[in-house]
């Protein structure tokens, strides 16, 4: 794990740790947390043509298969629901999570449409805060390059950046936008700087890899995420991701 900072230590003093439990399966530990809904249609797809099967994920869908060498889960809007699922997915045996999801631009750079890899954070959601750690966290390094490799191989052209995540989309000011922008943040979206406090947390590898499907800079706001093309072009990169991964994107596990 290279994301800067070192595994949990005492979690034995929690009331609960996320752990298998009798009849819940093993899962390969390479896999994709997908959070929002409208790809949930294309993680079912994805799941059939990988032969993977379906078991329970509170309030979710998991689809994992030991042969493929890969797990799939979402949907999981907001950081308190990604975190949930993100610890459950750990206590079953995932190690290298691909974060896939949609966020707003901040800049006039990135439009709709076009892919973004995250870099740091700035967090104004409530989770993180209860897994108390040292330092700043930030994808796992190795990961978030076999992604920006695979991207590369594709033809895909893709941008960095840092990412404003935030528990109140409402509260999305015009103030903040401008004064994110300028510095140096690109996008903003609802679970990426939690589940990135969890993985360094928890000692697992998790990178992102997010779709922009709005523009929070135009006035007014201009939304994407409503077109036909736009969720195809989700539900591609989606497949692309996953192709990559059976495929041995993440070459070399961490254990925690």
């Amino acid at each position: 794990m290279d994301n800067g900072v070192g595994p949990a230590t005492g979690t034995d003093e929690c009331v609960l740790n996320p752990e298998r439990l009798k009849g819940e399966p093993k899962l390969p530990p390479t896999g994709i947390l997908a959070v929002n809904p409208t790809d949930a249609r294309a993680l079912e797809q994805l799941a059939a043509k990988f032969g993977l099967k379906r078991h329970f994920l509170f309030h979710s869908r998991l689809y994992a298969g030991q042969e493929a060498g890969l797990f799939l889960a979402g949907p999981a809007v907001g950081a308190p629901m990604a975190v949930l699922c993100l610890e459950k997915l750990i206590g079953l045996g995932a190690r290298n999570i691909i974060l896939y999801g949609w966020c707003g631009s901040l800049v006039r750079e990135i439009g709709v449409g076009d892919i973004v890899v995250p870099t740091g954070h700035l967090s104004e959601e409530g989770t993180s805060v209860h897994y108390p750690l040292s330092g700043e966290t930030g994808p796992d390094h190795g990961l978030r390059l076999q992604l920006t490799s695979l991207l590369d191989r594709s033809d895909e052209s893709w941008h960095g950046g840092r990412c404003w995540t935030t528990d109140a989309p409402y509260r999305e000011t015009r103030a903040k936008v401008r004064r994110y922008g300028a510095s140096g943040v690109k996008v903003v979206d609802m679970e990426y700087s939690a589940l990135c406090r969890v993985a360094a947390f928890r000692g697992v590898r998790l990178a992102a890899v997010f779709l922009v499907s709005d523009l929070l800079w135009q006035e007014p706001w201009k939304p994407g995420f409503v077109s036909r093309d736009f969720k195809q072009r989700s539900a591609g990169l989606l497949a692309l991701l996953a192709s990559g991964l059976g495929h041995g994107v993440p070459m070399n596990p961490t254990k925690p």
